[in-house]
């Protein structure tokens, strides 16, 4: 049974939201050569506290940071250390906060200094399937609709969808139900529905290769290949008359 949030609690949400998407503009924004993923997080947290909420992250399922930084190759669930981004580097930033006593998630990845060609057009491309997946977001289609669109979208560039992990709903958990994959996975899944909150979030990897590996840290989400990777994500809002970016 998939969890209907009232208009009282997305407007929660939506508040929560401004203010995390916020937070991470301005995490964004000190991304830079010779900054660390400890340094990174510290703000993460002082600033979600500072705002009144909590962050997500923070012991979740035994997570150290309030800040996943997932460097380079680390798709997803990097844990922040003491390494310093160097020039070329992308860095990816994901936070989730309990606000209010609801929950909202998202997501970007960041180019340090100067970066090559082929990395500006994975991130441009990554950014845009999120915003391709969230265009199908509105009453009356299905969750299967976001994946089938993204892999659509993603295939031409020859670029991989992580398939072992997915998007989620999420509100009054950080992960509910349903499963969002990113791809086609041949399955219609869930009709959607006003109230319905999910986040979607694409993470690409530049080969042909969508195979992931966890680092010995037992977090870490790596590609198998070694291939750069990408990670955006939104919490979106079912609407009467089609979709509301939570986290704009």
């Amino acid at each position: 049974m998939l969890d209907k949030k009232t208009s009282q609690e997305i407007q929660i949400l939506k508040e929560g939201g401004q203010i995390l998407g916020e937070i991470r503009r301005k995490l964004a924004s000190q991304v830079k050569v010779g900054m660390t993923g400890i340094e990174l997080n510290k703000e993460a947290e002082k600033l979600i506290q500072e705002a009144g909420g909590t962050p997500a992250f923070k012991n979740y399922n035994g997570f150290p940071a309030g800040l996943c930084v997932s460097v380079n190759e680390t798709v997803v669930h990097g844990i922040p250390n003491d390494v310093p981004f160097k020039e070329g580097d992308l860095v990816g930033l994901d936070m989730g906060m309990k606000y209010k006593g609801l929950y909202t998630d998202t997501a970007t990845t960041v180019a340090v200094g100067k970066i090559t060609k082929d990395l500006e057009k994975l991130l441009k491309v990554t950014k845009q399937a999120l915003e391709v997946g969230i265009s199908q977001v509105a009453p009356g289609n299905y969750i299967g609709d976001i994946g089938k669109a993204i892999e659509k979208f993603i295939k031409p560039h020859g670029y991989s969808i992580v398939r072992d992990l997915a998007g989620h709903g999420v509100g009054r958990e950080v992960h509910e139900d349903p499963l969002i994959p990113n791809y086609d996975s041949g399955s219609k899944g869930d009709k959607m529905f006003p109230g319905l909150v999910i986040a979607i979030e694409p993470m690409i990897i530049m080969s042909k290769d969508h195979r992931v590996g966890i680092a010995e840290n037992k977090w870490d989400v790596n590609s198998a290949d070694g291939s750069m990777t990408a990670h955006f994500e939104h919490t979106i809002a079912v609407v009467e008359d089609g979709h509301l970016i939570i986290t704009e």
